[in-house]
């Protein structure tokens, strides 16, 4: 059975910074891209960052360029969402996701309906 538990969420003031991490198990972690998602309460949930099965490959959306980094330690089954200087507007549940090897990957790596498995989320509040 499949299982993504993200941890590292919180509260944290404007400016500062949390790391977020994505154990998984059940799947052969070195297999599978990941990817970070967020939802804010009354929107939709929108894609954060994502990274390939190897690592050399990553992607992040405009509004987090720059100030989020994404890593995976394949040794560990752990991805990894570094995010710094953080914003109100950055506050979410963030959920990470996995999704098997495809060719298709650097065209939809944003899209969550191609991610195969979810975790629960984990909160990040940022107050300004």
């Amino acid at each position: 059975q499949v299982q993504l538990v993200e941890s590292g969420g919180g509260l944290v003031q404007a400016g500062g910074s949390l790391r977020l991490s994505c154990a998984a198990s059940g799947l052969t972690f070195g297999s599978y891209a990941m990817g970070w998602f967020r939802q804010a309460p009354g929107k939709e949930r929108e894609f954060v960052a994502a990274i390939s099965w190897s690592g050399l490959s990553t992607y992040y959306a405009d509004s987090v360029k720059g100030r989020f980094t994404i890593s995976r330690d394949n040794a560990k089954n752990t991805v990894y969402l570094q995010m710094n200087s953080l914003k109100p507007e950055d506050t979410a549940v963030y959920y990470c996701a996995a999704r098997r090897v495809s060719s298709t990957f650097d065209r939809s790596y944003n899209s969550a309906r191609y991610y195969d498995y979810w975790g629960q989320g984990t909160q990040v509040t940022v107050s300004s």
